[in-house]
């Protein structure tokens, strides 16, 4: 069998702070069991090397993305000439659909 399985427990990592270590466990989702212990699989590769190589480089990186500052969405505002254009475009559609009527009174 070649598959490589990691567990780390964050609680005990002295890397981090407390702080830090609640976004990782947020961000690692499913991942995280009950004893607070992140667990990652690989068995893609045949050699057993690889798949261990693989898990770490898998963990580094989900710790690396639950650390990264998320970034504030701007609010953004309709141009004034894109409300224009849009007021403009409904018009023509309205009188186009009158053009289609035939006229009142002449029955």
């Amino acid at each position: 069998s070649s598959k490589a399985q990691v567990r780390w427990r964050v609680g005990d990592s002295a890397a981090f702070s407390d702080e830090q270590k609640s976004l990782i466990r947020a961000f690692a989702g499913k991942h995280l069991n009950k004893e607070d212990e992140i667990v990652l699989a690989a068995e893609s590769e045949r050699s057993q090397l690889q798949n261990k190589e693989e898990v770490v480089r898998r963990l580094n990186a989900l710790v690396a993305l639950a650390l990264t500052p998320k970034k504030k969405r701007k609010p953004t505002r309709v141009s004034r000439s894109q409300k224009r254009k849009r007021v403009e475009q409904k018009r023509l559609v309205g009188e186009k659909k009158k053009s289609r009527k035939a006229p009142r009174g002449e029955w």
